[in-house]
Parts: C-alpha cells; sequence; structure tokens
C-alpha cells in the first residue's frame, strides 16, 4: 500500500498540473514516463523491504536492500511490467485488462511456492543430518544448532545477505557430519582440540556427504574447508571462504565453552575463558575480523 501511495504521489502532480497532457498516450515518451514512475516505486519498496527484514532478523540495512535490489530484476520486473501493461490497456479494455495481465503473475506465484517447498524439503534433510551426529553420541545435545545460530549473528554483524547467510546456516548445521565416519568418538565431539590434520580430514569426509545430498554445492565447499589454514604472516592458506572461517569460530567457541562447563567453571568465567583463548587466535588460527564480530554478538 506504501509503494503504490508512493507511485500515486510521484504521478498524480504532474497528472493534475497538465505536464502528462504533454507526451501522447500514443508515443514512446508516455511509456518512459511510466517506467520511471515504476522504477521509483520499486525502489520506495526495496528500501521499505529492507528496513522490515533489519528489524525482524537484525540483517544489515545495506545487505537487506543489496538482496532486494538484486530480486528487482527477478519477480519484480514481471511486476512492474504488469503495472505498465494494465495502465496502458485499462483505457481500451477496461477491468478485463486486470485479470488479462495479472493471471501470469498467478502463475509465478504458484512457481515461487514449488520452489518454496524444495527449500523446504532441503532444510529438512539438513535438520536430519545436524540430528544424526547427536543421536549417534557424537556431538553434545544441541551442538549444531548453537554453532548455526553463532555463526549467522556472526554473518549478519559482517553483512552477508540472505542468501549467504542461509547457505552459512546450512553448512554450520552439517559441519560436524564427517565425525559420522570415526571409528572411536571425539571426546565431547570437540573437534576444535584436535590436530588441524584430522580437522581437516574430518572436514573433507563431511564434505563428501554433503556432495550427495542434493544440497548446493557451496554448501560442500564450505564444509571442506572449514579447517583450512588460515592466511598467517607467510600467507599460507589464502582463499579459504569467509562461511568457512565464520563457522570454524563459531564451532571453536561452542567447544571451548562445552569443555569449560565440564570443568566446572561458572557460566560467566568460562565466556570470559573462551573468549579469551580466540583472542589469542586472531590472525594466526582464526580470522581476526570474525574472532572480533563474535566478541561484539556474545560478548
Amino acid at each position: 500500500m506504501v509503494g503504490a501511495a508512493f507511485a500515486a504521489a510521484v504521478f498524480q502532480p504532474l497528472y493534475n498540473s497538465g505536464v502528462v497532457d504533454r507526451f501522447s498516450a500514443d508515443g514512446p515518451a508516455y511509456g518512459a514516463f511510466l517506467t520511471a514512475v515504476a522504477a521509483l516505486a520499486a525502489l520506495c519498496d526495496a528500501v521499505l523491504a529492507a528496513l522490515l527484514r533489519r528489524a525482524r532478523s537484525g540483517l544489515r540495512f545495506p545487505a537487506g536492500l543489496e538482496d532486494e535490489l538484486r530480486s528487482l530484476f527477478g519477480i519484480g520486473t514481471a511486476i512492474a511490467a504488469t503495472g505498465m501493461l494494465v495502465s496502458l490497456a485499462a483505457g481500451e479494455v477496461g477491468l478485463w485488462a486486470l485479470p488479462l495481465f495479472c493471471a501470469p503473475l498467478l502463475l509465478a506465484q504458484v512457481s515461487f511456492r514449488r520452489a518454496a517447498a524444495v527449500r523446504a524439503t532441503t532444510g529438512q534433510t539438513i535438520a536430519s543430518l545436524a540430528k544424526a551426529t547427536e543421536v549417534a553420541g557424537y556431538t553434545p545435545p544441541g551442538h549444531a544448532r548453537r554453532v548455526a545460530d553463532t555463526a549467522c549473528a556472526v554473518g549478519r554483524e559482517l553483512g552477508l545477505g540472505t542468501r549467504e547467510l542461509a547457505l552459512l546456516e546450512y553448512a554450520a548445521l552439517m559441519h560436524d557430519v564427517g565425525q559420522l565416519s570415526l571409528v572411536e568418538p571425539v571426546p565431547g565431539g570437540a573437534t576444535a582440540l584436535l590436530p588441524d590434520e584430522e580437522q581437516q580430514r574430518i572436514a573433507r569426509l563431511g564434505s563428501e556427504v554433503i556432495r550427495r545430498t542434493g544440497v548446493p554445492r557451496r554448501v560442500a565447499e564450505q564444509v571442506a574447508r572449514l579447517a583450512d589454514p588460515f592466511p598467517g604472516p607467510d600467507g599460507g592458506g589464502r582463499g579459504v571462504p569467509l562461511a568457512a572461517r565464520i563457522i570454524r569460530v563459531a564451532n571453536a567457541h561452542d567447544d571451548l565453552l562445552t569443555a569449560a562447563r565440564g570443568r566446572g567453571v561458572g557460566e560467566a568465567v568460562g565466556r570470559l575463558e573462551v573468549l579469551e583463548a580466540l583472542r589469542l587466535g586472531r590472525g594466526r588460527v582464526y580470522d581476526a575480523r570474525v574472532v572480533d564480530a563474535l566478541v561484539r554478538v556474545r560478548g
């Protein structure tokens, strides 16, 4: 409603002043004018949607606005084109223009609903895999969910968009799937305390499992790179995806916090110990920017 009111506010003063009458209703200038009004209305809609998403999910406004602007090239383009067709054809066919030109949008909505159902099925598959390690006793209850929540909070703090956050959540939920290949479970499921070589082996095994589930390929790639060396003074390990760096920090945070609880350390003291341990690994084991973001959202 606000978007339609914005379009009317742009159009109506020009129409009442007679400026629009200078354009021929049959000429290209009038069509260009309607296109400009539709583009401004779409921009208004994108800004409002980004503001709502920031209020509801905490997603940063620039990232939300970027997502909304990208979507304009998809369904947004179809809506704007349909609006212009309806406005141009209404004078000839009257209200029949509405059902005539809105029917394709209804078909598009059905297609989007089917795509949403496919994504829901993917989410159920991921949730089942994430629970498998807990049911088998390889990881503590709720570990995958806690790591995913922490990773997404850090991702939002770093300005990731909606699609990147969704892939990050998928990878975080399944980051420990490789443990199912181990003969003996890791004590407490704390892979962050293992040698780097063993962490890398578990990550690669988990990636191979994920590749066979139909999950987006980038998720498997992110899991495969979880334990890769982070760029240090020697420049090694360059090209590690940001999502992999985020999950590694989030996983270490939960593993170390669980270990602190096991020693009987108080919650507040345990959090301080964990954050200090992560700070000591900044720029050497963990991405300093990710650790700083974690401190801001969990400190």
